[in-house]
């Protein structure tokens, strides 16, 4: 066999390199805070075009000044949200603020005035029929500016003298701002003009296309932290099993990713920890306690004998969680590691805020889910989507592998966060000072 040369071993790092950026990061412009790779993304367009649109049916455009991947979604619920300064998500109000601001400036002129730009929104709004007040006029103006700041780090505005968030001011303010129309167009990557609604998009945004099963597959390994096996259709389960071990090959040389393949499903996971947008474990009062939740969680409800039914187990995909099981033991956490720890007083003096945090971390990394119906019962599908399989093919029965109902469902994925807790000494008051992954036995 021959070894690859040196320019060989160099080419590919530099396509890997190109290619991790941009999925990380969709949009990466000449001047913003990637400009340093943005030359590697131009070097290799073709190639990155190329694989992209082959490998997850994703469109790279790549423009003297920026590069576009338009990725495509993966249904409801499934989207990577986009967040305050502060790490509160947008409000429907903010993604509201944020599409009319795009609808304004894709015609705007280069400069404007802040106060015409908010001036055009709000008309814009009134065409559409959409009430952009919250709360009051203190909140509305807080929710305009973090669409604009979302607009400000993607380049589409630039804060050429002062500064968007004098919005937000009591006693209001005044700037002068540059808009890059190009950028403006191409942000949203959905098939607008054929959609009916926001649903319609999220359903057209999903839909695989000639890729089929391999496509909606590719995507959803790469986009999600785990897909378990449930959440597959007869046809995608049937197309992961027959070609995980290929696809883990692909899926490193191309993104440096590696393949954990397990009963219940597959995940990628990546070395360098750069590819993700959510971490854990991780810092922070949140990330602690969710950790330590999952670990309790799992030595509570962990089935007997979960396995693969070739090998005479059972496929276990999820368990339901007890109803007050969570409170109680978050409850449990408090009282053992809250005060010492120097969790967030607000977290700790409210305790529903604290639970819905933690689970909406868990869930957002599919190691937690609501009961309700799955893909492989059919829900969320798109329409006309390809379901034959090959004849004679039998694929995993995944019927009764997660319960229905109500409530909420423990996945196998938490099964390999178990956690060894570390206290440590600060002074003379004792903390925890992190909670660490191992992988259970």
């Amino acid at each position: 066999m021959t070894l690859p040369s040196a320019h060989d071993v160099a080419l590919a790092a530099e396509r890997r390199t190109a290619a991790r950026l941009l999925l990380a990061h969709p949009l990466v412009t000449s001047d913003g805070p990637h400009a340093d790779l943005f030359l590697l993304v131009r070097r290799h367009a073709d190639w990155l075009g190329q694989r992209f649109q082959r490998v997850l049916g994703y469109r790279l455009l790549v423009d003297s000044s920026y590069a576009r991947l338009f990725k495509a979604g993966l249904g409801a619920r499934s989207g990577h949200r986009l967040v305050r300064s502060t790490g509160t998500p947008f409000t429907p109000h903010t993604y509201a603020c944020l599409a009319l601001a795009l609808s304004v400036l894709v015609t705007a002129p280069e400069q404007m005035l802040l106060s015409q730009l908010v001036a055009d929104i709000r008309a814009a709004a009134a065409d559409a029929d959409i009430e952009l007040e919250e709360t009051g006029r203190a909140a509305a103006k807080r929710t305009l500016v973090a669409a604009l700041r979302q607009l400000v780090e993607w380049g589409v505005l630039v804060e050429t003298h002062g500064h968007v968030g004098v919005i937000a001011q009591e006693a209001g303010g005044e700037a002068l701002i540059t808009v890059d129309r190009e950028l403006a167009r191409v942000i949203v990557a959905g098939p607008l003009a054929q959609s009916r609604d926001g649903a319609d998009l999220v359903r057209r945004a999903a839909d695989p296309g000639f890729g089929g099963p391999r496509t909606y597959v590719r995507r959803m390994l790469v986009e999600t932290p785990v897909v378990h096996l449930d959440e597959l259709t007869d046809a995608e389960r049937d197309w992961l099993r027959t070609r995980q071990r290929r696809e883990a090959h692909a899926f490193l040389e191309l993104l440096g990713l590696e393949t954990e393949i397990r009963a219940e499903g597959v995940a990628l996971v990546d070395p360098e920890e750069e590819l993700t947008d959510l971490h854990l474990p991780g810092t922070g009062t949140v990330a602690q306690a969710a950790l330590l939740l999952v670990e309790r969680l799992v030595e509570r409800l962990r089935p007997p004998e979960p396995g693969h039914p070739s090998t005479g187990g059972v496929l276990v995909v999820g368990v339901a969680v007890p109803d007050g099981l969570v409170d109680e033991l978050l409850a449990d956490l408090v009282a053992e590691y809250g005060g010492r720890s120097n969790w967030q007083r607000g977290y700790l003096e409210d305790r529903d805020a604290l639970r819905e945090a933690v689970l909406d971390l868990l869930s957002r990394m599919r190691l937690l889910a609501p009961a309700g119906p799955q893909r492989a019962e059919g829900e969320g599908l798109p329409e006309r989507y390809a379901e034959e399989l090959p004849e004679g093919r039998q694929v995993t029965d995944v019927r009764e592998a997660r319960p229905g109902g109500k409530g909420w469902v423990l996945l196998a994925a938490a099964a390999r966060y178990a956690t060894r807790v570390t206290v440590r000494t600060a002074g003379a008051r004792p903390h925890v000072a992190d909670a660490q992954q191992e992988l259970p036995l």
